[in-house]
């Protein structure tokens, strides 16, 4: 038999018994750990599901005075972001930043003022929205005049270090794309303040700016998309496996 003979007899033949068992368990594996991931998946789900729920809660109960020191330590995304609370203190209106934001209403900032508390500490307060060219402290000088203690209430929202979508703040020029309570009090020189901020609610200020109420509660849930393709390849796996089996029968 020639060499080109046997080298087209051997390409033809079928594969071998054992490639056939490789490829079952092969295929066989693949759909476990499919089956695995969407299992991570619905977990992730009924979690997600929970956290919803319980922020819905959070949102319509009725405020809490607003975690002081001892309870600082305490506070997490987990247990308290979105929670109704209140707080009263005096408003430092030389120390407010601006930090940049788009809104349903368009392009602007956000206005974040300092409030001292009767304990000393402080916590940040996110006063609400101005458009961009509502920017200038004297386009809402009436909310500005200090008249005493003030009382806001909103929703508590945990720090948000670093920056925003690819631009890190720049405190050395006031330029702010993110929430960053340590980075802000940092930059304004304000000691004991709250881990925290608090996203003002509704409340009309003086002059109609800044605007309040505009914090949007949104989750991402594309647990079950997920869970649903990973069981789809894992049955695709399966199937599969049973076709190369049947070939092996035929």
């Amino acid at each position: 038999m020639s060499i080109e003979r046997q080298r087209a007899e051997e390409e033809a033949t079928p594969p071998s018994r054992n490639a056939r068992r490789a490829l079952i368990g092969a295929l066989l594996l693949l759909a476990a750990v499919f089956v695995a991931l969407g299992t991570w998946q619905m977990q992730r789900l009924f979690w997600k599901l929970d956290l919803i729920e319980r922020v819905e809660a959070r949102i319509h109960a009725e405020p809490v005075p607003a975690p002081a020191r001892a309870a600082w330590r305490a506070v997490s995304r987990e247990t308290d972001e979105y929670r109704r609370v209140v707080a009263t203190g005096l408003f430092q209106h030389d120390k407010t930043v601006l930090v940049q934001a788009v809104t349903e209403r368009g392009a602007g900032f956000w206005v974040l003022t300092p409030m001292r508390l009767a304990d000393d500490t402080s916590v940040l307060i996110n006063r609400g929205f101005v458009p961009s060219d509502r920017s200038d402290p004297a386009a809402r000088l009436a909310s500005e005049i200090a008249a005493g203690p003030v009382t806001v209430t909103g929703l508590l929202r945990i720090s948000e270090p670093g920056g925003g979508f690819l631009r890190a703040n720049d405190p050395a020029n006031d330029r702010w794309f993110s929430r960053d309570v340590a980075a802000i009090a940092a930059s304004k020189g304000i000691a004991d303040i709250a881990p925290y901020f608090i996203d003002a609610d509704a409340t009309p200020n003086a002059g109609g700016l800044p605007i309040g109420g505009l914090t949007v509660v949104t989750f991402r849930n594309s647990h079950l998309v997920y869970a649903l393709t990973w069981y789809a390849l894992a049955v695709m796996s399966a199937v599969g496996a049973w076709y190369v089996y049947r070939s092996r029968l035929a």
